[in-house]
């Protein structure tokens, strides 16, 4: 008896993408560059410094592949990607055009992830596009302008459906399928009246949902981590002023929404000095005021840790592939099937899947190089998984296709 597959809200693909999204001017570029390590974007101390969207491919932190790479004895290591896009910021009234605010709508639309940058360190030589710094004020304007707009391309949508039922029979199926879309989109203006996001609606999704959800590609309807970019003292010492209030908001207005707290400033001055800790002390010390007690802990980049909560609020898992030549990551969504999974790959091997021989990580984390893979299978290690296997995260899979095709 099959087992029905989780219905995940979201496009139904294995290559997604994130964007950085918030006010003007509250550190977006700071932390694109610090995620990309690199000079993209354009950190400006006034708004609107960004106004395309800058795009970067970034890679994804894995212990366990460095792990495999070592135990395969693979001659290269390649990791998996998330790609990003530094977003033009918005100002209130972005909805209704002021600003930038199309511009930035539309990019929002096509991301599937979003990273909401939010101001949490005070610097009166930084300027504030609303003049103060206010966290909660600023989560709200953003969430309103998404609001506001999703609200305004839903009722162009009912408007739409309308006008097809009119030129449609009552007894006809398409008939139906109109009714069923816009008693959803009743609902869920119903929903967003009331200040809360589409994602947010509800828990369980049908299929017939999220087809019309991902056709229509509203903008609340994207999974959100909230950054909190604090300032490098606040981050080391794990404190700031506006946590507390930030987080009740969340609860409140947008439950489900995630919260890290971390510091585009730490991050530049981390990824400058991350070779030379005894520096990046020294600097902690002359540029931030903190003494040896206070810095007495291993400092940390939470950049890992960001790029891997998007990871699963955007249901993205990972499988590898390992040998003498190579030892790859590949990005997949949950409920992946192993045909499926081999398609990543290559097409052919998915046309061509006959099965795949399945480790798991798990059983390997402990080993030492080299490995003797023939262990493995005398210990019922090695699994053979057909066409109904739904991947689990961490696999190190072998596909086996007709042709006598491996990979």
């Amino acid at each position: 008896m099959s087992v029905a597959r989780k219905v995940l809200l979201g496009r139904p693909s294995n290559n997604l993408t994130t964007g950085i999204v918030g006010l003007a001017n509250v550190g977006k570029s700071s932390f694109f560059q610090a995620v990309t390590n690199s000079k993209l974007g354009n950190p400006a101390n006034y708004p609107f410094a960004t106004i395309k969207p800058e795009e970067a491919k970034v890679q994804i932190p894995s212990d366990r592949l460095l792990h495999l790479n070592e135990l395969y004895q693979s001659a290269k290591c390649v990791p998996a990607t998330l790609t990003m896009y530094d977003i033009a910021g918005l100002i209130r009234g972005a909805s209704s055009g002021e600003g930038l605010g199309s511009a930035f709508l539309n990019d929002i639309r096509h991301v599937d992830g979003i990273y909401q940058v939010v101001r949490g360190f005070v610097k009166e030589e930084v300027t504030h596009i609303e003049g103060s710094v206010d966290p909660v004020r600023d989560l709200s304007v953003v969430q309103d302008e998404l609001i506001l707009k999703d609200l305004e391309f839903l009722e162009g949508i009912r408007e739409k459906i309308a006008r097809k039922m009119g030129r449609t029979a009552k007894t006809s199926t398409e008939y139906r399928d109109l009714s069923v879309e816009l008693e959803l989109m009743n609902s869920l203006e119903e929903h967003l009246y009331e200040g809360r996001k589409i994602i947010h609606f509800k828990d369980n999704w049908t299929p017939g949902e999220v087809s019309i959800l991902n056709r229509h590609n509203f903008l609340t309807a994207k999974p959100s981590l909230v950054l909190l970019n604090v300032s490098a003292k606040d981050y080391i010492l794990n404190q700031n002023q506006f946590v507390k209030a930030v987080k009740e908001w969340l609860n409140s207005y947008s439950p489900g929404d995630k919260l890290v707290m971390f510091s585009a400033e730490f991050e530049s001055a981390y990824n400058e000095m991350a070779n030379n800790p005894q520096d990046l002390l020294r600097h902690c010390e002359i540029a931030w005021g903190l003494t040896q007690l206070q810095l007495g802990k291993l400092l940390n980049t939470a950049l890992p840790q960001i790029l891997l909560k998007m990871r699963e609020l955007l249901h993205l898992i990972s499988f590898f592939t390992c040998g003498p030549s190579e030892a790859r990551q590949w990005t997949i969504r949950e409920g992946t099937t192993a045909p499926e999974a081999a398609g990543i790959i290559h097409t052919d091997l998915q046309k061509t899947f006959i099965n795949a021989s399945v480790t798991k990580y798990e059983d390997l984390a402990q080993l030492q190089p080299p490995l003797q893979e023939s262990a493995l299978k005398s210990q019922a290690k090695v699994k053979r998984a057909g066409k109904q296997y739904e991947v689990q995260d961490g696999d190190v899979i072998l596909f086996k296709a007709a042709g006598s095709r491996t990979r």
